[in-house]
Formats: structure tokens, C-alpha cells, sequence
């Protein structure tokens, strides 16, 4: 079995070996900004992961690994530009460092390049890879439109939201652990498995994301803390302030929402202080709890040897301690 270090190790050095040499180079060099600035790598991680619990030789995991890792930077890409996000991982937005249209159309350039990697999948394995990564593709669109909808609504359910971040976050998780399991040679049992554990583990990791936002340090975090309150984003701190705040609180916190007029400190400063008079941290954090549980759950079915899964089990620790 490779340790986790091993294996970011090998994805690090294959991402580095993607080359971007046709003309024009102005369509090519977003992507090779937007592959380069790092991130945790997680999805591919996953991918090398579940394959080699059923086999010693990753190889043919390789390119499906890489693919959707550049699918999830497409993603990002994108998602910046609708958000107008100034920052990822501490480094100028694509649309920032160059124009909205060069993030459009190079962002649908690394959708095709994902395609591609995707498709050099061992064949005997090729449709049911192909197969879970359109759906789940298409999945990623729904979760973001739900996203979109969610701006201009003060009503959304925490189960509204949960359901928003399954299909915008956890289901790339998910398949990306099926899509390893599945060039593994997993048992269709394991894959499934497999898939609803990267669900659960989604889910927590986004609503850790969503707790960062607010919560972590911009060092670390990679991102401009407060973000998502400055724009009034309906993340799950906000949906749960929404539902239990009542008297002068709701009117505090509908007051800050529709205030057009703000110092970004002052808003991102009495949004936390709302938050913390309402338990807003503490709710949140045993959502993440439970999420993670269940993940484990999952992961406890698995017809696998434990020291097989030694690896999972690390690699979801290290996501539930994480500060960035």
C-alpha cells in the first residue's frame, strides 16, 4: 500500500508533467496557472486510494485521477467568475488576473482536457468511468444552480442546503473514490460503499468549508475570511442564523443582509457576533460530527483487509483537523 504522502507525491509530479504546448498559448496558460496553484489535492488522492485497496499497481488510476482533478479546477474556475471572487489559494482569481472571457473559455478548455484524460482509461473500465463521471458532471451544474437560486431567498432549509452541497461538493468526492475503486477491480458492493462514505465525507468537509469562512485564518484558509458574509452567500452558518434567530436578533441580521451600504470589517465582525450569540459555531460543528460518522459507517462495510483501509481512515482524520 502507498501512504498518503506517496501518493500526493505522485500526483504532485504527474500534474507538473501535463503539458499545454498548442497554440494559442493565451487559451493554454490559465490552465497551467490554475493547476499550479496548488490545493490539497484530495480528489485525485482519493482516486489513487480506492484503486489500491484492491491493487498494489495504481497505473491505470493515473489518468482518470488527473482528469478529475483538472474537472474540479474547471469548477473552481468557473465558480470564481460567477462569485466575482478576487482570490483562490492566496493568488489573483483567473478572471482577475486576466479577463472574464479568458476564464470562460479556458475554464471550458480544461472541461474537454478533463474529457480526455478521462477517456484514457484502461478500456474493459472506460464506460462505467465515463459513465458516473457525466452524471456526476451534470449533478455538479444542478448543485450550482440550486446555489444560485439560494441568493435570493431568506427561506432555505438546512435540508435545501445539505442537498445543494451534496450535489455541488460531495458527489465529485464520491466519484472520484467509485471511479478508483472501479479501475481497482472493486466489488460493485465496495464501490457503492466507497461512494456513500465520499458523500458523508463531502458533506463535512463543505460545511468545514463554511465554518473556515467565518472562523478560520485568510493565511491558512487561502481565501479572504468573511467572504461569504460580505456577499450574503446562504452558507450553512447563515441558513441556521436565519431559522433560529427571532426579535431584535432577526432584525439585526436582516438588517445587515439587505444594508447596501457597509464597512466590510464592521459587517464581517457583527455577522460573527450573531453567529456566536446564536450557537451558530457550535451547531455547526455537530453537523460536521455527524457527517463524519456516518462517513465511517460507510467505510466500516468495505470488504476490505483494515489495513487496507488504514489509509481512508487517515486521510479523513487529517480533513476533519484541517485549518485551510
Amino acid at each position: 500500500m502507498l501512504s498518503f504522502n506517496e501518493i500526493l507525491q505522485r500526483i504532485e509530479k504527474e500534474i507538473k508533467n501535463l503539458r499545454f504546448e498548442e497554440p494559442p498559448r493565451s487559451l493554454f496558460r490559465p490552465i497551467e496557472y490554475t493547476l499550479t496553484l496548488g490545493g490539497k489535492r484530495i480528489r485525485p488522492a482519493f482516486t489513487l486510494i480506492a484503486c489500491n485497496i484492491y491493487r498494489e499497481d495504481v497505473e491505470d488510476a493515473i489518468y482518470p485521477a488527473l482528469g478529475l482533478e483538472v474537472f474540479h479546477n474547471f469548477t473552481l474556475l468557473h465558480d470564481d467568475l460567477m462569485d466575482e471572487a478576487d482570490k483562490r489559494r492566496n493568488k489573483p482569481t483567473v478572471h482577475n488576473k486576466w479577463n472574464a472571457n479568458t476564464a470562460i473559455l479556458s475554464g471550458d478548455a480544461m472541461l474537454i482536457v478533463a474529457y480526455q484524460l478521462i477517456g484514457e482509461t484502461v478500456s474493459h473500465r472506460l464506460k462505467e468511468v465515463l459513465d458516473i463521471f457525466t452524471q456526476t458532471a451534470l449533478e455538479i451544474c444542478e448543485g450550482q444552480e440550486y446555489d444560485m437560486e439560494f441568493e435570493s431567498r431568506m427561506d432555505v432549509s438546512e435540508e435545501e442546503y445539505i442537498e445543494m452541497i451534496r450535489l455541488k461538493t460531495a458527489v465529485l468526492i464520491a466519484c472520484c473514490l467509485k471511479t478508483g475503486a472501479i479501475v481497482g477491480g472493486a466489488l460493485r458492493e465496495d464501490a457503492e460503499h466507497l461512494y456513500r462514505y465520499g458523500i458523508n465525507i463531502g458533506l463535512a468537509f463543505q460545511l468545514q468549508d463554511d465554518l473556515l469562512d467565518v472562523y478560520g485564518d485568510s493565511q491558512t484558509f487561502g481565501k479572504n475570511i468573511g467572504g461569504d458574509i460580505l456577499c450574503n452567500k446562504k452558507t450553512f452558518l447563515l441558513v441556521q442564523a436565519l431559522k433560529l434567530a427571532s426579535g431584535k436578533l432577526k432584525e439585526e441580521l436582516v438588517g445587515w443582509l439587505e444594508k447596501k451600504d457597509f464597512v466590510p470589517g464592521e459587517k464581517i465582525a457583527e455577522m460573527t457576533s450573531l453567529y456566536n450569540r446564536l450557537g451558530i459555531k457550535e451547531l455547526t460543528d455537530e453537523r460536521i460530527r455527524y457527517f463524519y460518522a456516518e462517513a465511517l459507517k460507510n467505510l466500516s462495510k468495505v470488504k476490505a483487509p483494515k489495513e487496507r483501509l488504514a489509509v481512508l481512515y487517515e486521510v479523513g482524520e487529517h480533513l476533519m483537523s484541517r485549518n485551510a
